[in-house]
């Protein structure tokens, strides 16, 4: 009976232990995202790193060093080189794409359906440029973070082992192990997923630029600069990025906008049924599904800042899923992100 009653209390004690970390999680929500992206730049810093550790044959800390330059260079040469075309021209896209929306506002307002449609809209009025500009407005609690996250990738880059047994410190002994394996799989899986955007990021940037010139429409830079970032969002932000290339077709005759759409249509065909497939198979598959859900529900959680870590988030949830539920605790196999099949249907890490 005193045993009973000692368990009865300590599987209290638990419970009344676990009920708060709901609300905790919910309240410290914005550190997840640093952390996410904390890990997004601790992964950037090893991809650029890692060839120069394999082929340059350099120490960790000194590929780190070279990397970090590296990608400061190609930021500020980049700032340096296209930053006034490029500011001149998305400001450009911006003006041309609100013109179009007060063309398109004026148009509606002559048929009792366009007008039905704009009463729902506050003021029956849009303006892109000021939703853009709101929405990229960067606040100070903003900055600090992204001071934070950078800070925070630069330290998991240089001492990742130090960072991963930490973590497993607060498991039990027994657990550790698989604690860190755990971790190891899933910065595997990030690390992969981050190169495939990588890849996809650029190829699509460079596609829409070239076909926003050859369609003739001002400000390509701008335009494929616009269509390459949003590809980091899967799904919505190829839609996304069309909107402004189509209000800026408007302003030079349907014709161009008609071409414009065509152009965007096949891109989202070429990237949906070639370039995504081809990546994908050599780095990181997420069901669709998966990944529009995890949209969702990052955005319900997060706002719309959180939007842009839903995808590293599917990833890591993915893993985990598939590593400790599948794999560990219904003891199906399964191949994990980075792994390769070895004798007899067991998985061991493959460096790409």
């Amino acid at each position: 009976m005193r045993a009973a009653t000692a368990e009865f209390v300590k599987r209290t004690a638990i419970a009344v232990a676990l009920a708060p970390l709901p609300f905790l999680a919910w309240y410290l929500r914005d550190f997840f995202l640093v952390l996410v992206g904390s890990l997004l730049v601790a992964m950037l810093l090893q991809l650029v790193s890692e060839p120069l550790v394999r082929w340059c044959r350099l120490s960790d800390g000194m590929a780190l060093a070279i990397a970090g330059l590296i990608i400061l260079l190609i930021v500020a040469g980049c700032g340096y080189l296209f930053g006034t075309q490029l500011t001149a021209e998305l400001q450009d896209v911006f003006s041309r794409a609100d013109a179009a929306t007060k063309t398109i506002s004026q148009e509606l307002q002559h048929s009792q359906i366009g007008r039905t449609a704009l009463s729902h809209l506050e003021g029956g009025s849009f303006s892109l440029a000021d939703f853009v500009g709101s929405f990229v407005r960067l606040s100070a609690h903003l900055i600090e973070a992204t001071i934070f996250t950078i800070a925070a990738g630069v330290y998991l880059a240089v001492q990742p082992a130090m960072y991963r047994r930490g973590a497993s410190q607060l498991f039990p002994p027994g657990r550790r192990p698989a604690v860190e394996q755990t971790i190891e799989d899933i910065g595997r899986a990030v690390r992969l997923w981050l190169l495939g955007q990588i890849i996809q990021m650029c190829v699509i940037g460079a596609i829409t630029t070239a076909a926003v010139w050859l369609i003739g429409l001002p400000s390509p830079l701008a335009l494929g600069a616009i269509a390459g970032l949003a590809e980091f969002i899967p799904y919505l932000g190829p839609i996304l990025s069309a909107v402004p290339a189509v209000l800026v077709a408007f302003t030079s005759g349907f014709y161009p906008a008609l071409w414009t759409i065509v152009a965007y249509i096949i891109i989202h065909q070429l990237e949906g049924n070639l370039i995504v497939p081809l990546v994908q198979r050599r780095m990181v598959f997420i069901p669709p599904a998966v990944l529009l859900l995890s949209i969702v529900a990052v955005t319900e959680l997060f706002g719309m800042v959180g939007i842009i870590f839903a995808a590293p988030i599917a990833v890591i949830a993915f893993v985990a899923v598939k590593k400790l539920y599948v794999r560990d605790g219904l003891g199906v196999p399964t191949e994990l992100p980075g792994e390769r099949t070895g004798p007899k249907g067991t998985y061991s890490s493959a460096h790409h």
